[in-house]
């Protein structure tokens, strides 16, 4: 402590603060509330401190839209969630009189709650700090005949302006309200859609594999990125990634009939080549596929090949025993539906030796704004030999860890790695 801080008293200090606040924990029991919040509250301390919050202010039960509650509580777990404050916009939250049997006073409240974090950056604390703007919401609703009745107080031009200010505040914060409960819903579709349409399991001859599949940071969880892996043979199977443009709903429904399309062009198609240009086929009748880049390999244990073809996709990369690492970039074309007359695809073939490393990812992987393609490519590459000799699994973390990935990445990535 400083020692122009040493000797002040931080409980009277809290305790002056002209703004109301109270002081929760993180299951929303008051530890300590000012002299200002227990006026606006008609409480006293004896009342409140020790208490679950919605002990003390239960919601109306005589009003079957009061929503104040459930909106709090949701900002409070907005705070719990990301460790961030989160501001309220007006709200109508009414509280029980006192010394009354159940009678309820009509009160209108903006909040801002804002975390206290520990250590470790988890929330210990929650510092909820309210606004009674009822004198103004009131005034405001009887001169528009919202309500009946005079104004609460007489008010001067200056009040009549934030009073107005207020009721908007309210429309917007309802709509938004309405807007974070429609993204709730589709969001849990979106889940149940992600969950549908990508694998669940490594093929049953090749169990040496690991997959990833991040969502970008604040998307719905599904976007367009794909994996897929499925047996060919007793010594044969494949593998592919793909990225569809955008995210959303609309993305995860063409990455879903993209991926079902290749699955099925995989097991008939002769050679990886073959499959992508009846993808390309399909792709032309489908909206929303244009642009879709993907990549596919079939892997052959018997003769230790590799046999690829790319629609745009970056290059996937072959870790040898000797850590050198290998872009599989001899056979790449144009994205799905990007010629304006689909043509036939170049494929390629190149050997491995056994306990090499072979990965396959999308694009958010690797890409990052104001920095060239390449020098992300390098960086997944010394990442890739460096931990080449751990299983699957660790050199999958690892690679998302070195990539920056576990601190929320900004774009969708799904990533393959296989031991051959």
């Amino acid at each position: 402590m400083s020692e122009e801080n040493r000797g002040i008293d931080y409980a009277a200090l809290f305790d002056a603060i002209p703004t109301p606040l109270s002081v929760l924990t993180p299951d929303l029991v008051i530890t300590a509330a000012n002299r200002a919040y227990l006026e606006i509250a008609g409480r006293t301390r004896e009342e409140v401190v020790g208490r679950p919050l919605f002990e003390v202010f239960p919601e109306n039960p005589n009003d079957p839209e009061a929503d104040g509650a459930r909106n709090l509580r949701a900002s409070f777990q907005r705070v719990l969630d990301t460790g961030k404050p989160d501001t309220m916009l007006l709200q109508r939250y009414d509280i029980p009189v006192p010394g009354t049997d159940g009678e309820y006073q009509e009160r209108y409240w903006s909040p801002l709650n804002t975390p206290v974090l520990g250590p470790d950056g988890s929330v210990v604390l929650i510092i909820n700090r309210v606004e009674d703007a009822t004198a103004y919401v009131r005034d405001s609703l009887a001169r528009t005949g919202a309500v009946a009745g005079p104004p609460l107080d007489p008010m001067s031009g200056r009040e009549i302006a934030e009073a107005e200010l207020y009721a908007r505040a309210r429309e917007l914060y309802e709509h938004n309200e309405r807007l974070r409960r429609a993204h709730a819903r589709e969001h849990q579709v979106a889940l149940t859609l992600q969950k549908a349409m990508l694998p669940t399991h490594m093929p049953l001859k090749h169990r040496h594999a690991a997959v990833r599949y991040r969502p970008a940071a604040g998307s719905l969880n599904v976007c367009g990125d794909w994996y897929d892996l499925i047996n060919l043979s007793e010594d044969r199977f494949a593998v592919a990634v793909g990225d569809v443009v955008g995210r959303g709903l609309e993305a995860a429904s063409v990455m879903g009939q993209l991926r079902s399309a290749l699955s099925a062009s995989m097991r008939v198609a002769d050679g990886p080549a073959q499959a992508l240009y009846g993808l390309d086929l399909y792709a032309r009748s489908l909206d929303g596929a244009l642009a879709t880049t993907t990549v596919k390999i079939d892997i052959d244990t018997h003769t230790r090949t590799l046999t690829y073809s790319s629609a745009g996709h970056l290059p996937p990369m072959l870790c040898h025993p000797d850590k050198r690492v290998e872009y599989l970039d001899q056979a790449t074309d144009v994205p799905l539906a990007a010629r304006s007359r689909p043509s036939h695809r170049p494929q390629a073939i190149t050997t491995y030796t056994p306990g090499s490393v072979l990965i396959l990812y999308t694009d958010g992987l690797v890409e990052r704004r104001r920095e060239a393609i390449d020098a992300g490519l390098e960086r997944l590459a010394e990442s890739l030999a460096r931990h080449s000799d751990l299983d699957p699994e660790e050199i999958a973390d690892n690679l998302l860890e070195d990539q920056g990935m576990n601190d929320g990445n900004p774009d969708d990535v799904a990533l393959v790695v296989i031991r051959l």
